[in-house]
Formats: structure tokens, sequence, C-alpha cells
């Protein structure tokens, strides 16, 4: 095996990226405190053509060289916006039709592995604060609630882990 050099790569550039068809994905960050995990987020969603990124409340906006640093430009390919109120955008996209996903540890929620998605489906997926994770305010609103199964000693997962693997399993899903 030979390691591919970054031009053998295929890659879109920003322009191709924008234009290209995208997976019916929204990833909402409610009050992300680490630029780290949201440019880690953005890089993510970029590598499988996420629809948008919405950033709530106390989340960080780009440009900022923090974000930048582990984004590597996806916050110039990534369609993205800024909202002060997760609840009420979650409000206003459960009034377009959206399925509305927290994706937190909370009574009776869908593990990833069981969730099954529709190909006629525009979905939402809020990450929350590495602390306090989705507010239970936003945990109400929303059509329901995955948790990512874990079976170690630990109970959490870094946010910007926890939203690699439920976009990669959601992708995986809708492009089986």
């Amino acid at each position: 095996m030979r390691k591919l050099k970054n031009e053998e790569l295929d890659r879109l550039d920003v322009d191709a990226f924008k234009k290209a068809d995208k997976v019916p994905i929204t990833v909402v960050l409610d009050n992300i405190r680490s630029l780290n995990n949201i440019g880690s987020v953005f890089r993510t969603a970029d590598a499988f053509l996420i629809k948008k990124i919405f950033l709530c409340g106390i989340t960080a906006k780009p440009p900022h060289k923090d974000i930048h640093k582990t984004a590597l430009g996806a916050t110039e390919s990534m369609d993205w916006e800024y909202r002060q109120s997760t609840v009420e955008l979650i409000e206003e996209l459960n009034a377009k039709g959206y399925a509305t996903w927290a994706v937190e540890q909370v009574e009776k929620a869908t593990m990833l592995n069981s969730f099954t998605v529709s190909k006629d489906k525009e979905y939402v997926f809020v990450f929350g604060n590495e602390v306090k994770g989705v507010s239970q305010e936003v945990v109400d609103i929303c059509d329901g609630v995955l948790e990512i199964p874990q079976y170690g000693t630990k109970h959490s997962l870094n946010i910007a882990v926890s939203a690699g693997i439920v976009i990669w399993d959601i992708w995986s899903k809708l492009n089986a």
C-alpha cells in the first residue's frame, strides 16, 4: 500500500462543494464553548457534505483563529448561520417539517445503533454544551433524542467526537 498524496484525493474545491448536492442533515451547536470543538464539527460536516450548521447562544462564530485551526478552511465551504436562541431555532425548524433530534442521555432515548432513517426527511441534530449538554428546554421541543451507546466507565464523549459518530452513522444509513 502507498499513502496517497493530497492531489490524488480528488477533493472538491469550495465552489464545487457549494454547488454539490448535500446530505439532508443540519447540525445545531447549542452553546458550545470550545473553539476547537466548533472547528472540528465544521470539518466533519464538510467531509460528509452536510447541508448546514447553526451556531447558537455562546457558540463562537467564524472567523476566529482557533476555529480556523481545526476547521482547516471548512468555515469557507460550509453553509452556516448564527442564532441567539436554540429554542426559537428548533421551533422554526419543527414548523418547517424538519425531524429534530437532540443528541443527549435522557430517559427513553433512542440508541443511535437502533435509529432508522428515511431518505424523505430532513434531519436536524442538536449537540450541546461540553458540561451541561443539550438544554432541557431544547430536549423538550425536539421530535426525539438520540443517545450514543457507551460501555466503559465514562458516561460522556467530547462534542466533536459525538458529532463525528452521529454524522457518520446517519450518512452511512442514508447512503446504504
